[in-house]
C-alpha cells in the first residue's frame, strides 16, 4: 500500500524540525564499560523509576513516564535530536528503507471503508485486476469497513508476509455482486523520486522527495533513461526535500563532481574530521546541472547542493534553503524503541556550516519560516542576512556563505499567488473532490494516454465551480476563486493525473506554470 499525499511547504519546515536525519559515521572511543557505567545520575533516574512502581499511591504506567523523560532530555539538546517510541519504529524504518511488503495499491479510507485510488503499476493488486474505483470490504476474513477502522488497522489487515495470499472481497460500482481477488503479496516500493522526464530535448528532470535506502538506485535509474533520451543538463529538484542518509546524498553528489573532489566533511566532539570525496564513477560529470532548492530543503538536499556549489559545478536555483548541518546516528534503546542523536556537525567543501542557530528555543527554530516570509527575504534576495564572517571562496572565486541555509546562486522569488494560504488549505480537499468527480464517470478517461491528458486535456471552468460549491457546502464557508481560478484549475489537473497515471504525472503538469522551471529553460536556452 503506498500514500501519497502532497505536503504543504509549512508542515514539510515542522517535520523537517522534529528530526529528520542524516544519517553519519558514529566511533565511540571510549570503552562500553566506561561509556554505560553506573554513575550517580543514572541511578537517580531508575530510583525514581522504582520509587514510583513500587511505593506510590496510584497504579502508574511508568513506560509513559518514561517516554516523558526521553523527549524531556532531547529537547534540551538540538531540534534533530528526537525520540522514537518502538510503536513508531516499524513505519519510521519502512520509509528510509523504501519499500515494504504488501498488496500494491494507493487508497483513501472513504466513507468508512478502503477506496482504491489506483492499483501501483506492475504490482500485486494490478496483476489480480484491481482497479481505481475500487472498495475494498473484506481481507480473509477481516472486515475492512465501519467507523471504528483507522487508517493503521487497515493497513494492518492488509499487509503480511512475503508472498503469503489474501482473499480480498470488493465492491465495483457497476458489477451487480462482490468481486473476489487473491492477491499475494510483495514487496512495495515507496518512491523517493516522483518524476523523470524531459523539459526540453536536452533538459532532463528528477524529483527527489528525500533521501531514503532506495533513492541512488531510482536516481541511476532515471538518470540513464534521461541520457538514453538525449538529456545532457538536468534538473535536480530538491524543493521541499528534508533530507535523510548522508550516505545517499554523498553518492548523488559523486555522479556530478570529478573523482577526488571534497564532497563533504564531518566533525565531532572530539574533534576528529572525517572527509568524503568523489569517485572516478560519475556518469553526469560533463553535464550542465541546476540544482532547485527552497526554504525546506534540508539536510541531505543542503549536501548536495553545497557540494556542488563549493566545487563551482552546475548553478543552484531557487531560495536559501533550510538550513541542518547536524548528522544524527539512531541509537536502539533496547526494547524496540530508538534515539536519533546528534553526533557531528558536517561542513561543506570549502569548510561552511549550513546550521542555523537554535539558541532561542525550539518554537523560534520551528517558526523560521514565518521570520523569513515577515522578513521578505522569499521575495526579495537584498533581505537575506548575511555574515562577513562566515564569508568563503570556491575554487574559481565565487563568495558564498555559512550559518543557515544554501544561498542560491540565481534566487526565485515565492509566488505569492501559487503559495497562499488560500491553495494550501485547497489541496488535500481537491484530491478528495477529483476522487469524486472520477467515481461519476471512470470511463470518460478510458483510452486517454498519459502523454495525451498531459499535453491536451483541459479542465473545464465549470469543474472549479463544482469544486468551489464543493468546498462550500462541506465547510459552511463563501469562498471563491475569482482570484485564484487558473491555479486552482492546475491543482485540479495535477491531481486528475496523478490519480489516473501516477508515475511522476502529477508533476510534469504542475511544473508547466512553475516559475523555478521557467527560470531554468530560460538559462538552460541562453547557455
Amino acid at each position: 500500500m503506498q500514500f501519497q499525499k502532497k505536503y504543504i511547504p509549512f508542515i514539510i519546515g515542522v517535520a523537517i524540525a522534529a528530526g529528520i536525519f542524516v544519517g553519519g559515521k558514529l566511533n565511540f572511543t571510549d570503552a562500553p564499560d566506561r561509556l554505560f557505567s553506573t554513575n550517580s545520575k543514572k541511578d537517580k533516574l531508575n530510583r525514581l523509576i522504582d520509587y514510583i512502581d513500587y511505593e506510590y499511591v496510584d497504579e502508574v504506567n511508568t513506560d509513559s513516564i518514561v517516554d516523558v523523560t526521553v523527549n524531556g532530555i532531547l529537547e534540551n539538546l538540538d531540534p534533530h535530536s528526537i525520540y522514537i517510541p518502538k510503536e513508531d519504529m516499524e513505519r519510521v524504518a519502512e520509509n528510509m528503507k523504501g519499500d515494504f511488503v504488501g498488496i500494491g495499491v494507493s487508497f483513501y479510507p472513504y466513507k468508512d471503508s478502503i477506496a482504491v485510488i489506483r492499483a501501483i503499476k506492475g504490482g500485486p493488486s494490478e496483476k489480480a485486476g484491481i482497479k481505481g474505483g475500487d472498495r475494498i470490504i473484506m481481507a480473509d476474513s477481516d472486515t475492512l469497513y465501519g467507523k471504528h477502522l483507522n487508517d493503521e488497522n487497515m493497513v494492518r489487515k492488509l499487509k503480511g508476509p512475503i508472498n503469503s495470499k489474501v482473499n480480498l472481497k470488493v465492491y465495483r460500482k457497476g458489477e451487480p455482486g462482490l468481486l473476489s481477488f487473491t492477491v499475494k503479496r510483495s514487496h512495495i516500493p515507496i518512491k523517493s523520486v516522483d518524476a523523470v522526464y524531459m523539459l526540453t530535448e536536452k533538459l532532463g528532470y528528477i524529483k527527489i522527495n528525500r533521501f531514503a535506502e532506495s533513492t541512488y538506485k531510482e536516481f541511476k535509474k532515471g538518470l540513464s533513461k534521461l541520457q538514453k533520451l538525449g538529456a545532457t543538463e538536468l534538473v535536480l529538484d530538491l524543493r521541499d526535500n528534508p533530507g535523510g542518509f548522508l550516505g545517499v546524498a554523498e553518492q548523488i553528489a559523486d555522479e556530478f563532481l570529478e573523482k577526488d573532489k571534497l564532497i563533504l566533511f564531518t566533525k565531532n566532539k572530539r574533534g576528529q574530521v572525517e572527509k568524503s570525496f568523489a569517485t572516478k564513477r560519475g556518469a553526469f560529470e560533463d553535464g550542465n546541472v541546476y540544482v532547485l532548492i527552497n526554504e525546506n530543503s534540508a539536510s541531505a538536499s543542503e549536501i548536495v547542493a553545497g557540494a556542488l556549489q563549493d566545487n563551482d559545478k552546475g548553478t543552484i536555483v531557487g531560495r536559501r534553503s533550510y538550513g541542518k548541518g547536524l548528522v544524527q546516528r539512531e541509537m536502539d534503546l533496547g526494547d524496540g524503541s530508538a534515539v536519533r542523536l546528534t553526533v557531528s556537525r558536517y561542513y561543506t567543501p570549502t569548510g561552511r556550516s549550513i546550521q542555523r542557530p537554535y539558541r532561542n528555543g525550539h518554537k523560534d527554530y520551528y517558526d523560521d519560516y514565518y521570520t523569513r516570509l515577515k522578513s521578505g527575504e522569499l521575495i526579495d534576495p537584498e533581505k537575506i542576512e548575511v555574515a562577513d564572517s562566515l564569508k568563503f571562496k570556491t575554487p574559481e572565486g565565487k563568495i558564498v556563505y555559512g550559518g543557515g541555509g544554501i544561498i542560491p546562486d540565481v534566487f526565485v522569488p515565492l509566488d505569492s499567488a501559487m503559495h497562499s494560504e488560500l491553495l494550501t488549505y485547497l489541496r488535500g480537499r481537491i484530491s478528495y473532490f477529483v476522487f469524486e468527480e472520477l467515481e461519476k464517470d471512470r470511463k470518460a478517461y478510458e483510452g486517454v494516454s498519459r502523454q495525451d491528458f498531459i499535453d491536451t486535456i483541459e479542465v473545464k471552468d465549470a469543474l472549479v465551480f463544482a469544486f468551489q460549491d464543493y468546498l462550500n457546502i462541506r465547510t459552511e464557508t463563501e469562498i471563491t476563486f475569482v482570484a485564484y481560478h487558473n491555479e486552482v484549475k492546475q491543482y485540479i489537473k495535477a491531481a486528475l493525473a496523478d490519480q489516473l497515471f501516477g508515475e511522476g504525472a502529477y508533476e510534469e503538469v504542475f511544473n508547466q506554470n512553475d516559475m523555478m522551471i521557467e527560470e531554468v529553460i530560460g538559462l538552460s536556452g541562453n547557455e
